[in-house]
């Protein structure tokens, strides 16, 4: 008995499966859902369903924020030593300049000037990609000097936070710049110029401990884990559960801490709205 076979095969297996070019495509750790990279670029990096919001670089939130092409930049190149000859897994001396490399940055935070809708403002934003975001004597120094050129030229100072917190490979270097920002930013609302603070995505440590919640007016983006020490340390601590949300920018609005939450869609326009009421 003769058995019929195809001389080709006209009809793909279906275990075959047509390659989509890497990256095109991103899932919502939130809800799940499948977002397009243009989608998620055209809504700011946020979920088209649930409207988590995704992490994003100095470089966006500066496009985010000021109006096209005002953003001028200081201390672009300046970047860390290594007074203390840190060595963890492997050399702080090595890893400054692979985080150089890899992000195009030089440290964790660029400081500028630009306009945001018309007004003159005078803008730090932190990297979280640049070594967790941490504060080192490099961010102090130039969050330090944007506080400075704001207090000089009575400009309005926007500060955008994600940090892990102070830079352990700096020790105790790192931990003077809590002081030395919060006293500068101590001068500049005794001359009762406007300061903004934006806390994204996560905003910890010595960051939340200093400039990032002395704001006159304090926003955060929605989900973001705001803190001291992480949810896991302080369990750990009180041996208590903790309560829902607990550290999340909607639990520290509930509770004081924060002024407003906002969208980041509407982050541009609620902070024009503030500078329009807080320079009038």
């Amino acid at each position: 008995m003769a058995w019929f076979k195809r001389s080709k095969e006209n009809i793909a297996a279906e275990t075959q499966k047509r390659d989509l070019p890497e990256g095109l495509w991103t899932k919502c750790e939130e809800c799940g859902e499948m977002i397009h990279k243009t989608e998620l670029e055209q809504n700011l990096f946020t979920c088209t369903k649930c409207a988590a919001h995704f992490r994003v670089g100095s470089k966006e939130y500066i496009s985010y924020l000021l109006d096209e092409d005002t953003f001028k930049e200081y201390d672009r190149k300046m970047r860390s030593a290594d007074p203390l000859k840190f060595v963890d897994t492997k050399r702080y001396r090595d890893r400054i300049p692979e985080a150089i490399k890899k992000t195009g940055l030089y440290d964790a935070v660029r400081w500028g000037t630009g306009k945001l809708d018309e007004h003159s403002v005078v803008l730090a934003v932190m990297d979280f990609g640049f070594i967790g975001g941490s504060m080192g004597s490099v961010v102090g120094e130039k969050i330090g000097r944007a506080i400075d050129r704001a207090w000089k030229s009575k400009t309005p100072l926007i500060i955008v936070s994600a940090s892990g917190g102070a830079r352990m490979m700096e020790g105790a270097l790192s931990l003077m710049q809590l002081a030395k920002t919060s006293a500068k930013l101590s001068r500049l609302a005794d001359a009762r110029v406007p300061y903004i603070s934006v806390l994204t995505d996560p905003t910890t440590g010595g960051t939340t401990a200093s400039y990032a919640m002395l704001g006159d007016v304090n926003i955060a983006e929605p989900g973001a884990l705001i803190g001291f020490a992480g949810p896991r340390v302080i369990k750990q601590t009180i041996g208590k559960d903790l309560p829902p949300g607990f550290q999340r920018s909607e639990f520290l609005l509930e509770h004081g801490f924060l002024d407003l939450v906002v969208h980041r869609k509407d982050l541009k326009h609620t902070i024009s709205r503030m500078l329009s009421l807080l320079t009038s």
